[in-house]
């Protein structure tokens, strides 16, 4: 039968509700009785039945979804310790998983860098403008002459 491509009310709600779960577009489309991630952007650029703004407002509570999601990486250290048999002492012992650690560190960032960016106003650096001893800036101009006088 093949996945549906025909924009509905009740298919674009669907496909809504996934994003604001801190889902990316292709994650909630990997469901087979969703439309493809391609054809939900094509909505969006159609802006099918005001589809644009519905979009946009379940991208940007998914990525709240995301920054909550960052706590509970950072806060989560299951695995971080291992067991694992050391051959030449033939004893067990509890070893640091370093790839664990690396995997939770690039989750991390790649939401970090993610939000920045889609999320500016809260999650953006900030970026402060000041003088001399913090002052204001002071804008300086010269005007410059053939011959360079």
């Amino acid at each position: 039968m093949g996945r549906p491509s025909e924009h509905t009310p009740e298919l674009a709600a669907a496909v809504c509700d996934r994003l604001k779960t801190g889902l990316t577009l292709n994650q909630a489309c990997k469901d087979e009785s969703l439309p493809p991630a391609t054809t939900v952007r094509q909505w969006v650029f159609d802006n099918r039945e005001g589809f644009a703004a519905h979009y946009a407002e379940a991208r940007e509570i998914g990525y709240q979804s995301m920054a909550d999601d960052c706590m509970d990486i950072a806060d989560d250290a299951t695995n971080d310790w291992v067991t694992r048999h050391n051959e030449r002492t033939g004893q067990s012992e509890q070893v640091f998983n370093v790839e664990h650690y690396q995997r939770s560190r690039l989750r991390l960032d790649t939401r970090k860098w993610l939000l920045s960016k889609c999320l500016p106003k809260i999650y953006g650096d900030k970026l402060a403008l000041a003088g001399a001893d913090g002052g204001p800036l002071q804008v300086v101009v010269q005007k410059f002459t053939e011959g360079g006088e």
